[in-house]
């Protein structure tokens, strides 16, 4: 299909040409073992460490606090098992709409789940509810990659801090950590940690436009956490493997790209979303639009059109060189209806009935405007 309309960025971004410029010499020239002693590898390994500097910059943490990891994944899965295995006889609270990523490994551990509403909000109040003397891990995402809500992170962390509180005062050395998953907020959010109030999060270069296969977990300093990959000594004894020097240089550019655009970007974005929104109402009856009205990240948009078939729907947009998704991308060959909206009481015969659509960089307003013509032809059809 020639010239697709692509609105499936939640899913994946295509590099920056920015980024790929600048991986190219590690795949040739600069090719060196980061480990070895020689002068080449010890200049691999100084470049290696500027681009963790850079990431550093934008979470407002020190370098030695970012460790790199092969995307969001497995930065997930070595904050909450890092950390569950230290304290194996405690809880972990997560939220029902998180990514899977951070769902199944808390579920080898003790994990309780905070209610959300039907906006995909997490309910702050049964969040302190259900934090006891035993907790020690809650995991919240900033931004929901199914719906795009935003999370209230800042008023998470506020209750975290207020309950390390009363645990000084009671005389509890019992610790408690907020990690948030980050990998959809990258592009449209600040993620300066101390501002956020987390003491641990996640990044992924598939979604910013850099390489896939790449990310970042911060660790605050202080926190001592179990690695989940062993041998190489690599990442200060945490992640161990040769470094994917290329890779990381590629995610420490995207992310620099990507926060010093975030405002211009999201404000753009913005404006599409809400010209999407406000066209498939217009055009399309009785359709239902999920999330947040005031909560939303600016490039999801996750509808419901009731006595549709999603995947025959989904089929019918590609094979008419409109591509978007029916949910996740990572569950995406599953064949049960979404975790994210039962959580938030969709049925699942309407969760069968409903479409992810997320803009970004390429996006401009004609590609709505001829998604939104298309789906109105093929609806009433």
């Amino acid at each position: 299909m020639k010239n697709p309309i692509y609105l499936d960025y939640a899913a994946a971004t295509p590099m920056d040409p920015q980024v790929v410029k600048t991986m190219r010499p590690y795949f040739s020239e600069k090719f060196y073992n980061p480990s070895a002693t020689y002068l080449a590898g010890r200049a691999i390994h100084g470049e290696l460490n500027s681009a963790r500097a850079t990431i550093a910059r934008w979470l407002g943490v020190r370098p030695a606090e970012v460790y790199f990891t092969a995307g969001a994944t497995e930065a997930n899965n070595l904050a909450i098992s890092g950390i569950m295995r230290r304290f194996p006889d405690s809880e972990v609270l997560v939220s029902p709409i998180e990514h899977l990523s951070v769902l199944v490994p808390a579920t080898q551990f003790t994990c309780k789940k905070i209610a959300v509403t039907a906006e995909g909000i997490i309910n702050l109040e049964d969040l302190r509810k259900k934090i006891n003397g035993n907790t020690v891990l809650v995991s919240v995402m900033l931004v929901n990659n199914e719906l795009g809500t935003i999370q209230p992170i800042r008023e998470v962390a506020k209750i975290i801090g207020s309950i390390r509180q009363e645990r000084l005062k009671s005389g509890s050395k019992h610790p408690i950590y907020l990690h948030t998953d980050a990998a959809q907020a990258t592009n449209y959010m600040d993620l300066h940690a101390a501002r956020l109030g987390v003491d641990l999060l996640s990044i992924n270069g598939g979604k910013i436009y850099g390489p896939k296969q790449t990310g970042a977990l911060y660790v605050k300093a202080g926190i001592n956490i179990l690695p989940i990959i062993l041998g190489g000594g690599q990442e200060r004894n945490l992640r161990s493997g040769t470094e994917n020097v290329a890779g990381f240089i590629g995610l420490a550019k995207a992310m620099d790209i990507a926060q010093k655009s975030r405002e211009k970007e999201s404000n753009r974005l913005n404006s599409l979303l809400k010209l999407l929104i406000l066209e498939l109402k217009k055009n399309v009856p009785d359709i239902q639009v999920n999330g947040s009205d005031k909560h939303q990240a600016p490039h999801i948009a996750h509808v419901t059109f009731p006595g549709t078939d999603n995947e025959r729907l989904m089929m019918e947009l590609d094979e008419n060189g409109v591509q978007v998704a029916v949910g996740s991308a990572c569950s995406a060959a599953k064949t049960e209806p979404s975790h994210v909206l039962a959580a938030i009481g969709i049925t699942d015969e309407l969760a069968r009935a409903s479409l992810r659509i997320s803009l970004g960089r390429q996006t401009k307003a004609k590609d709505i405007t001829a998604t939104i013509k298309l789906l109105k032809r093929l609806l009433t059809r």
